[in-house]
């Protein structure tokens, strides 16, 4: 393995950046090369990047964005952003994975470990590297490739890696001598906090043989136990977590998930969202919408998040830091959330196996923006300036229609570009910047002028079977009803703020005249004979026809009316029993049941 000679250490970002206004790239990996492209409004490939032809297994950035690196399967190499010449080469062929530290001081590296006949114990196929004088700093075992990459705190005074369900701590990048451990049980997972010193960790240990899982804080090094732990909560029903700490480092979300739901409502297994902070609070968030938890996500500003969650159409709330709803967006075909990197504009969207409906919200006057739409996109990310977002259809989710388009937040396209016939799109990534260096602009609801036009889908109304069309509406067409959105924050609407059956009344109300537009939206699709003008005020409900049947049906609607009375004691904070809990998941089937008897099934 060779170095090429290193060059002089790139000026500090901030002063390079104070130089003009900067334009973010766009870094594009794909089967016909790797490039760095120009950010709106050029778009277009830099000239001062020599497209790499070979095709790259992996593309990284550095934190702050001022260094460049990716793997073709011959080289790695490491690029300086600002004047594209090239700070190191190395010559590894078997490399799949790299990084940076924080500061960019070391490149990490990772290739798939392997040992044979001649040598069982494998070679170490982790390395860590000192990007300035092209030394390693140091070597180690990583089979797995979960968790490959050391965490660091954003300083580089800490590093911690996971070796062999215990944490190892090291400082100022000194690898040789494990600075710190904590050992518990097995720890399974783990997330170090951003932001300055003192440095938090938040570990995982799962459960086994009847004993729950938990999550525990610690400040670095204070690992003396339980009774050192800044918080501290434990949770049945987790086969896995997902560990997010907000920005200033004063809380964490926990997704707790299970693989499989044993109850069999869900096909996603089962989900649970818990909230510890520093000071040692911790909660469940109560999310009123049964079904799976899609995606949670922390405002930059700390003080409040955002989770999409529930059988669709989802739901999409806002939490404060006391997991009390402050917006409730209402439901929407979305399975995802993503905040604008200054924290003012919100997209709620849909991809995956959904349409790719994009929803834009400002979030300070929780009004929607706009809503475009990207239809089989696999990718969002958010532009570092908060202005523009990239979505793109990549290979191998979807192999075909790759390519990339890059909007304005107020739904127009400004550009896109396809993969070449036979060629496939891998990935696209935004270059990064230091906070602060794009500054909050006003939020604009105009859309913004281009020739591309922007792709705002039509106003569709929810399909009813026929059987149902021109009838008043039942719990069966409720289940399938959008909820509009709500403001939650106490004194928003009006003099005081809503009970909670006041809000059970108006929406209600709102879904009375949902259903109202929705019968008068049917009636102008299909002739309908005029009834007697006597007739309509007290004319009984519709029948089946068959009195064993409508006799069913008033008893299992009698159940759901039963099962919304014990729905509003929970949501009250009244505990329930058992068997209360068991007739709550009899819902969906009892709806299912009342449809097939409402459709002769």
């Amino acid at each position: 393995m060779t170095w090429t000679p290193v060059s002089p250490q790139p000026p500090p970002p901030s002063s390079r950046y104070k130089m003009a206004a900067p334009t973010p790239l766009l870094a594009v990996r794909e089967s016909s090369g790797t490039s760095l492209r120009c950010g709106p409004p050029a778009c277009e490939q830099t000239s001062s990047f020599q497209r790499d032809t070979k095709k790259s297994k992996y593309i990284a950035f550095s934190k702050d964005g001022s260094l460049f690196g990716w793997c073709n399967g011959e080289k790695v190499s490491v690029l300086k952003v600002a004047d594209s010449t090239y700070l190191q080469s190395l010559d590894l062929p078997k490399i799949a994975m790299l990084d940076f530290s924080p500061l960019g001081s070391v490149l990490v590296t990772w290739q798939p470990y392997v040992k044979t006949q001649d040598n069982p114990q494998g070679e170490p196929n982790l390395q860590l590297w000192n990007l300035h004088t092209g030394a390693i700093l140091k070597s180690f075992y990583q089979k797995k490739a979960q968790g490959w990459c050391p965490s660091w705190s954003d300083d580089e005074s800490i590093a911690v890696r996971n070796v062999n369900n215990e944490l190892h701590f090291f400082e100022n990048n000194a690898f040789d001598n494990i600075a710190n451990k904590l050992h518990l049980q097995k720890v399974s997972d783990f997330a170090l906090s951003p932001g300055p010193q003192p440095s938090k960790v938040a570990v995982y240990v799962p459960g086994s043989k009847g004993t729950p899982s938990f999550v525990r804080l610690y400040q670095y090094p204070n690992f003396g136990g339980p009774s050192s732990a800044l918080a501290n909560r434990s949770f049945f029903k987790a086969d896995k977590v997902t560990l997010l700490w907000n920005k200033k480092a004063t809380a964490v979300l926990v997704t707790a998930s299970t693989e499989v739901d044993k109850t069999g409502a869900s096909y996603y297994g089962e989900q649970t969202l818990h909230y510890l902070g520093v000071d040692g609070e911790s909660a469940v968030v109560q999310l009123p919408k049964n079904g799976p938890i899609y995606d949670v996500a922390w405002s930059p500003n700390s003080s409040e998040f955002c989770v999409v969650y529930g059988f669709m159409p989802a739901k999409a709330t806002v939490f404060n830091l006391k997991c009390s709803p402050i917006f409730d967006f209402g439901t929407g075909p979305r399975n995802a959330g993503f905040y604008s990197p200054q924290g003012h504009l919100l997209v709620l969207a849909g991809f995956g196996n959904l349409r790719g409906q994009m929803e834009v919200w400002d979030v300070k006057k929780y009004k929607q923006v706009s809503k475009p739409q990207a239809p089989d996109a696999t990718h969002f990310s958010w532009c570092p300036d908060g202005e523009h977002i990239v979505t793109a259809t990549c290979s191998p989710r979807l192999r075909v229609c790759n390519g990339y388009r890059i909007w304005h937040y107020t739904g127009t396209v400004l550009h896109q570009e396809q993969a070449p016939e036979g060629g496939e799109l891998w990935e696209v990534q935004w270059q990064p910047f230091p906070e602060g260096t794009f500054p909050e602009r006003p939020v604009r609801y105009q859309a913004v002028p281009t020739e591309l036009g922007g792709t705002e889908p039509k106003p569709s109304q929810a399909y009813r079977p026929p059987a149902l069309r021109n009838q008043p509406a039942s719990p069966i067409t409720k289940l399938h009803e959008e909820e509009p959105p709500q403001n939650l924050k106490p004194g928003s609407t009006g003099d005081k703020p809503l009970s909670k059956t006041a809000l059970k009344n108006q929406r209600k109300r709102e879904a009375k005249k949902a259903a109202k537009q929705e019968m008068k939206s049917d009636a102008s699709e299909e002739p309908v004979d005029p009834a007697p003008a006597d007739s309509a005020p007290n004319q009984p409900a519709p029948t089946s026809g068959d009195p064993e049947t409508d006799k069913k049906i008033r008893n299992l609607k009698k159940k759901l009316k039963a099962i919304e009375q014990l729905k509003d004691q929970q949501a009250a904070g009244k505990p329930l029993q058992k068997n209360q809990v068991e007739k709550i998941k009899m819902e969906p089937q009892l709806l299912q049941e009342i449809e097939n008897l409402e459709l002769g099934l």
